[in-house]
C-alpha cells in the first residue's frame, strides 16, 4: 500500500515537473515573441519618422525644413554609431568603454531630439528662428562626437583586419616554401634510392658466364675412358700439329 502511495506521489511530482517546464517554456517563448514584435514596431515608426522628416526637409522652406533637417542628421549619425560600436565589440573586446561614452552621448542626443520634435509643433516660428543657432551648434557637437567615435572603432577593426592578413600571408609564403623544400627532398630521395639499387644489381653478362656454384660446381669431372683427350687449340699462328705415321 504504501509502495502504491510513493509510485502515485512520484507520478504527480513528474507530472508537475512537466507542467512547470512547459508553462516556464510557453512564457520564454511569449515574452520572446513580444520582444520581436517590438522591435519591428519600433523599427517600422523609425522607418515611417524617418521618411516624414527627410520629406519635411526635402519639402519645406525656412524653420520647419531646418528642424526637420537637424533631426534627420542627428539620428542617422547617432544610429549608425551606434550600430558600429554594438557590432564591433563582438569582436573587440576594447569597446566596451566607447559603447559607456557613446550612451552618454546618446542620453543628449535624446534631449536634443525631444526638443527639436517639440520645436516643430511651436507656433511661435520667430522665437523658434532664434534659436535655430543654438540648435545648430549643439546638433554639430553631438553629430560630430557620435562620427569622430564611429570612424575611430572602424579604423581600428581595418588595422586589424590588415595586421591579420598581413600575419596570414606571412605563414602562407612559409607553408609554401615549406611544401617546395619537401618536394624536391622527395625527388632526391627516390632518385639516390634508384642509383642505390642499380649499384647493387650485378651485370647481366657477368650473370651469365658466372656459371653454377655451390657443391654442384666443386664436383671433379671423371677421367676419360680409351679417348685421349683431344688438345687444346693454340693461338691462331700457331700451326696444326703432324699426324704420326708408323711403318
Amino acid at each position: 500500500m504504501e509502495a502504491g502511495a510513493l509510485i502515485i506521489i512520484f507520478a504527480l511530482l513528474v507530472l508537475f515537473a512537466f507542467l512547470g517546464l512547459g508553462a516556464w517554456a510557453t512564457v520564454k517563448a511569449v515574452g520572446a515573441a513580444k520582444r520581436g514584435v517590438d522591435r519591428t514596431i519600433t523599427q517600422a515608426r523609425r522607418t515611417v519618422e524617418d521618411t516624414a522628416l527627410r520629406a519635411k526637409s526635402f519639402g519645406q522652406v525656412g524653420v520647419a525644413g531646418t528642424l526637420a533637417q537637424l533631426r534627420l542628421d542627428l539620428r542617422t549619425s547617432m544610429r549608425a554609431t551606434q550600430q558600429a560600436l554594438y557590432q564591433g565589440v563582438q569582436a573587440d573586446a576594447s569597446l566596451k568603454e566607447s559603447i559607456g561614452l557613446f550612451e552618454r552621448l546618446s542620453a543628449h542626443g535624446y534631449e536634443l531630439d525631444d526638443e527639436l520634435k517639440r520645436l516643430e509643433q511651436e507656433p511661435d516660428r520667430a522665437r523658434t528662428g532664434a534659436m535655430l543657432p543654438e540648435l545648430r551648434e549643439r546638433t554639430a557637437k553631438i553629430t560630430e562626437a557620435a562620427d569622430s567615435l564611429r570612424w575611430a572603432a572602424r579604423d581600428r577593426a581595418r588595422r586589424f583586419a590588415e595586421d591579420d592578413l598581413s600575419a596570414l600571408s606571412a605563414q602562407i609564403e612559409v607553408e609554401s616554401g615549406a611544401l617546395r623544400d619537401w618536394s624536391r627532398e622527395s625527388v632526391d630521395d627516390l632518385a639516390a634510392a634508384a642509383a642505390a639499387w642499380d649499384a647493387q644489381q650485378p651485370p647481366a653478362g657477368r650473370a651469365a658466364s658466372a656459371g653454377p656454384s655451390g657443391p654442384a660446381a666443386r664436383t671433379p669431372e671423371p677421367p676419360a675412358a680409351l679417348n685421349p683427350t683431344p688438345p687444346q687449340s693454340g693461338y691462331p699462328w700457331q700451326k696444326a700439329p703432324q699426324p704420326e705415321t708408323t711403318t
